[in-house]
């Protein structure tokens, strides 16, 4: 009986143990340089089928992507802020952003404390310029963000009111804020860290969420609803449990929620430069991303910082952290908080310097952005007066026969044929 008593021991722990082993071993394969570039293969590129005469010289470019790349604007690019920069450099700034970004979404300008300073007196003249000069530059924005729910971001004014008058200010806002943008933001951050704030809910319960929620579709039925939070992808991911509980309870109670945001304040795969954060590792981002893929809504991550002990440090960690986001199907954008050192709200992990220098950083994000995923292809029709090549989703410039046509190729489509004939 002993004898038999270990035995069946022993297969218990290797059955435990075993599968442990072999996930391990799963996850490490999906993560190499190779198996990462092929599901982003996969996920982000498409076929282009050119029809020309045969022999023909044909020139395929690219010049905007599909998926979203994008950074936080600083209120001094509005020219009537307090601390607007100098028209130096915000020439420069407007012309790094144009060249690298193609979407974006205000720092602080749409926030509620930043829009409503004193009860009733209701300003989104900040606001409204940085996204004009965005909707100039063809650069679509999205709204962060409705609420926050940390109680150190309360105005006064909100904090004082009797529960019955913060309900109808809740919902005055929502209504408003989303209104006076309808056909320009359509997707907004609704309740901002609600898993590290609980303000709104502490005075009237965790159904003021879906009342928040409503308000907003009232004042836009089209609006897309994000949650958003830190602790998910990076610091080691002590929310991460917590964000996944969460967004079940809001779905479970009938709380519209559209997408879900994944904060990266801040990606370090050195040396932490805190206590509480922990060196990000991609087997938890892409453990993570794969387990907010059940709910089947688009994930975007939302507010992307890297820090580390030297500037190529910086640059290693976004070489790390973009691709295996790149390469999840679920992922639709990944945005910067920010990109200019100054106005920045962590200088150090800025991607141009006080003086527009780039950083290695920058040079890494180009690089990947602009180069590796990038199309820009060359080559002769043939026989039959066709060329065809794999392209990353996005729109193009093709050339051939002494004409020009303007496409665009899409993920939903997967190909397209253009033709010259």
């Amino acid at each position: 009986m002993k004898v038999l008593s270990r035995f069946l021991l022993v297969l218990v722990v290797i059955t435990l143990i075993v599968p442990v082993c072999f996930a391990q071993e799963d996850i490490s394969a999906k993560l190499t340089p190779s198996a990462i570039d092929a599901r982003i293969a996969e996920i982000r590129m498409g076929d282009i089928t050119v029809r020309t005469k045969p022999g023909a010289d044909i020139k395929v470019q690219q010049v905007r992507h599909e998926f979203l790349f994008g950074t936080a604007i600083t209120n001094q690019l509005a020219e009537k802020d307090e601390n607007a920069m100098s028209p130096e450099d915000r020439k420069m700034f407007l012309k790094i952003l144009s060249e690298n970004f193609n979407y974006a979404v205000h720092e602080n300008a749409l926030k509620w404390y930043d829009c409503e300073k004193q009860l009733n007196v209701i300003d989104y003249s900040i606001a409204d310029r940085i996204w004009q000069i965005c909707h100039d530059l063809n650069i679509p924005m999205r709204g962060h963000c409705i609420f926050w729910a940390k109680d150190k971001y309360i105005m006064p004014w909100l904090s004082k009111l009797n529960n019955d008058d913060l309900r109808a200010a809740i919902n005055r806002r929502a209504i408003d804020v989303t209104k006076h943008f309808k056909g320009r933001i359509e997707e907004f951050d609704l309740n901002n860290e609600m898993i590290n704030g609980n303000f709104f809910r502490s005075r009237l319960g965790d159904g003021i969420v879906k009342e928040m929620a409503y308000a907003a579709k009232e004042g836009n039925p089209n609006i897309t609803l994000y949650v958003n939070d830190y602790g998910i992808l990076v610091e080691g991911g002590y929310n991460t449990k917590a964000y996944i509980v969460q967004i079940e309870n809001l779905l479970a109670n009938g709380v519209p929620i559209d997408g879900i945001g994944c904060q990266g304040h801040v990606v370090t795969i050195g040396k932490a430069d805190s206590p509480r954060r922990a060196a990000t590792t991609p087997e938890h981002v892409h453990r993570t991303l794969d387990k907010l893929a059940k709910f089947n809504l688009p994930i975007k991550i939302t507010e992307c910082l890297f820090a580390a002990d030297d500037e190529q440090g910086k640059a290693e960690a976004l070489r790390m952290f973009f691709p295996i986001c790149f390469a999840h199907p679920n992922v639709e954008a990944i945005l910067m908080w920010g990109f200019w050192e100054v106005g920045h709200w962590q200088p150090h992990t800025a991607m141009w310097k006080k003086d527009w220098t780039p950083t290695p950083q920058a040079e890494a994000y180009r690089d990947l952005v602009f180069n590796k995923w990038w199309t820009q292809t060359a080559g002769k029709a043939d026989d039959d007066g066709v060329f065809k090549t794999r392209a990353f989703y996005g729109d193009y410039i093709i050339t051939s026969n002494g004409k020009t046509k303007k496409v665009t190729l899409s993920k939903k489509e997967k190909s397209i044929q253009v033709s010259f004939e």
